[in-house]
């Protein structure tokens, strides 16, 4: 035996494989490895997009707020075609003067008004005052009528170059002011549109502080607004381009912009925190494309998923037939597109290529932070030990909160809600001051001619009715007559609704009811009936796809019904401050004794998207530790640790956007940032931190159970990267 014999070298330890890259994680890798490609990319959209943005508020819709296929909007169509343009949507000029308006002086103003109005191609005609109808008993006021000869949307952007050159022939004891639905409509998009600029003006201070520090960096605080402005210019353009297909309402860009700024926040947060804790504990030097593949493959599939959320959520407005509502979910819906695709391309890409600079010029402590936070592992395991006592506490407050919600009242908004000095506003005052209460919104009735004597006759004699006015034969000989009739009370007294309702039963058959004002009294209605199927279809849809994704029928079922109470004790605290008043003197605005009409439905829709962000951070966060421990304890503890901080910051955000509305402009941008800020408030502090914690707690691994007859038929989605 040869012992001289070397000794077999001993085998070396088996080699670890890397982590196997999902597809997001095989994107985020490949947007790093092709940089240059995906920035030239982004710029070409946002540059080629974004040349159409500046026509936005040009190119965009004053109108559509309607129930398509109506009797009021049949009555509209019916009017602009056979009676001269004497529809809901024809401009109301009102002069009153000092001296009956038979003077000559006054003569030469309505003179020069009925010339200023024929000379737009948008005016079919105009109706000169007429005794005994449109001239007041003391004869100093006097309503011309300006046909409409184009759709409601263009008589909206009519009003919007004729109200001033209106206005400014006054003088002399003589007043001149343009009023209607068009100038109404005209007069509420530029108050709301002024109010909604100025809050996001008054936003971003604010938003940039609470960036920074919840990133601890001025690099990564940019990261959000990378997002928010790539998304917003391809989003404002594209609705431009979209706009030359089908009317989009104005107020879509608005709400798009919003979604934008906080979706982009939410979204870079939760990624580059993660990106953050990736790197922290990969070696020093090693490639950025490893912590971006990690984190693709864990929160962006959350990202992807929420992203995912908000749009089925939005998607249920469009069941409304009404164009308002659908351009604004479409114009949202679009704005998301671009930013989930910019934060699953454009930033993994910038991430990758940041590396440790992500962390340049950085805030003191920034740097001691890691990805989990101790806090909230502490609030997490107090959580734990006692799930009774802070369950219970925070259901309580939601319940109590969401009581009043039972006596909630909606209608569309009055002439309250725009400012004293809008044309439409001031007009709307001379009118009722001469003519009654009722005559602003005088009733359009379409009867056929044969019927018109009868139809007359019942209308006099139908409570409500203040006055009727002969009947007027088509002016193209069509067989209709239209019959205008004035109301006893104010358009938004709902004793109108009634009056309605009285003569669509008794009038004969084929008679129609429309008017400006039965117009609103026809989408509220629409708006009540849609309102539980809408609700029921989102909540539907979210479920679904957080089963799909957590593949935990229970969990799922149970973080979506959370989003309930937020939302519930946001309708009730907006019962007690637009309904019933309750703070109206310290937020500036006189309570109208109803929300307006149209908050149910869309603020629904947004509020349980926002809402399921955060649950998709919880649960995916949360799904993240069970797969790799099998420990609820630890899945429930280490998703308050790992995403806590981040929705606490998110929310801030969000909360801070959205009250700068509360405090802005007219009526309807209050409603939308007292109803949203406090529903995210909410959401976050009691639903999503602790109240969805204790869910998980109480159920322990049942929360994760996936039955076997589920489990063959799921997608299998893991959240973790291994």
């Amino acid at each position: 035996m040869n012992r001289s014999a070397p000794a077999p070298a001993a085998s070396a330890p088996p080699a670890v494989a890397p982590p196997r890259d999902g597809l997001l994680g095989r994107l985020g890798v490949w947007s790093v490895h092709h940089f240059k490609t995906v920035l030239v990319g982004w710029l070409i959209v946002v540059i080629g997009l974004g040349a159409f943005a500046p026509k936005v508020t040009s190119a965009l819709s004053g109108a559509g707020w309607q129930a398509n296929g109506s009797d009021s909007v049949k009555v509209r169509t019916l009017a602009e075609e056979h009676f001269a343009g004497n529809a809901s949507s024809a401009i109301q000029i009102v002069v009153h003067a000092d001296r009956p308006v038979t003077d000559p002086g006054v003569q030469q103003v309505v003179d020069r008004v009925t010339a200023l109005a024929a000379a737009d191609s948008r005016i079919s005609t105009v109706v000169p005052p007429q005794p005994g109808a449109t001239i007041s008993q003391d004869g100093r006021t006097a309503v011309l009528l300006a046909g409409a000869n184009a759709s409601p949307d263009d008589m909206v952007r009519a009003a919007d170059d004729l109200k001033e050159p209106l206005r400014e022939l006054s003088g002399g004891g003589v007043d001149v002011t343009a009023t209607g639905a068009s100038v109404l409509w005209s007069d509420f998009n530029t108050a709301n549109h002024d109010a909604m600029m100025k809050s996001e003006i008054m936003s971003w201070p604010v938003t940039l502080a609470i960036l920074v520090l919840a990133f601890g960096s001025l690099v990564a605080a940019g990261l959000p607004l990378l997002l928010t402005m790539a998304g917003l210019a391809a989003s404002a353009g594209s609705l431009v381009l979209i706009s030359h297909l089908f009317p989009v309402s104005i107020w879509a860009m608005n709400f798009a912009m919003m979604f934008a700024l906080a979706l982009g926040i939410d979204y870079a947060l939760f990624l580059v925190v993660r990106f953050r804790a990736a790197r922290a504990k990969s070696e020093r030097g090693s490639d950025s494309s490893r912590s971006v593949a990690e984190t693709m493959d864990t929160a962006g599939k959350a990202v992807l998923l929420s992203g995912a959320t908000v749009l089925v959520s939005l998607s249920a407005v469009m069941l409304v037939p009404s164009p308002a509502f659908r351009s604004m979910a479409g114009g949202i819906m679009l704005a998301v597109l671009f930013v989930l695709a910019a934060t699953l391309t454009l930033l993994p890409a910038v991430l990758g290529r940041l590396g440790h600079r992500v962390d340049a010029v950085s805030l003191p402590w920034a740097k001691r932070e890691a990805q989990t936070s101790p806090r909230f592992e502490a609030w997490g395991e107090r959580l734990w030990k006692q799930p009774l006592r802070w369950g219970a506490l925070a259901l309580v407050a939601l319940l109590a909160l969401a009581a009043p919600v039972i006596g909630l009242r909606t209608a569309m908004p009055s002439i309250n809600v725009l400012p004293d000095d809008a044309s439409a506003k001031a007009g709307y005052t001379a009118v009722q001051q001469a003519f009654g209460d009722g005559a602003p919104g005088t009733l359009q009735i379409l009867t056929p001619t044969d019927q018109a004597a009868a139809t007359a006759q019942t209308v006099a004699n139908t409570p409500g009715i203040a006055g009727v006015m002969p009947a007027m034969p088509a002016a193209d000989g069509a067989n209709w007559s239209m019959i205008q009739a004035v109301p006893s009370v104010d358009p938004s007294d709902p004793q109108l609704g009634h009056t309605v309702n009285t003569l669509r039963a008794e009038l004969p058959d084929h008679t129609l009811v429309g008017g400006a004002a039965v117009e609103n009294l026809d989408l509220q209605h629409l708006l009540t009936e849609k309102t539980p199927l809408v609700i029921g279809v989102v909540m539907a849809l979210g479920f679904v796809l957080l089963l799909l994704a957590l593949r935990a029928p229970l969990i799922a079922a149970l973080g979506t019904a959370a989003s309930l109470l937020s939302t519930g004790a946001a309708f009730g605290v907006a019962r007690l401050v637009f309904q019933d008043g309750h703070g109206s003197g310290l937020l500036g605005f006189t309570p109208q004794g109803f929300l307006d009409g149209w908050a149910p439905v869309f603020f629904f829709a947004m509020i349980f998207a926002i809402a399921m962000d955060y649950t998709v951070f919880l649960l995916a966060s949360a799904k993240e530790q069970y797969e790799r421990t099998g420990d609820p304890r630890k899945a429930m503890v280490g998703a308050l640790s790992h995403s806590g901080r981040v929705i606490f910051a998110a929310a801030a955000v969000m909360v801070a956007v959205f009250f700068t509305f509360a405090i802005s402009g007219p009526l309807p941008p209050k409603e939308m940032g007292i109803v949203l800020g406090v529903a995210v408030l909410l959401d976050a502090a009691l639903v999503r931190l602790v109240l969805l914690p204790v869910l998980l707690r109480l159920t322990g691994r049942a929360a994760w159970h996936t039955p076997r007859w589920l489990d063959r038929i799921l997608p299998n989605i893991p959240f973790s990267h291994s």
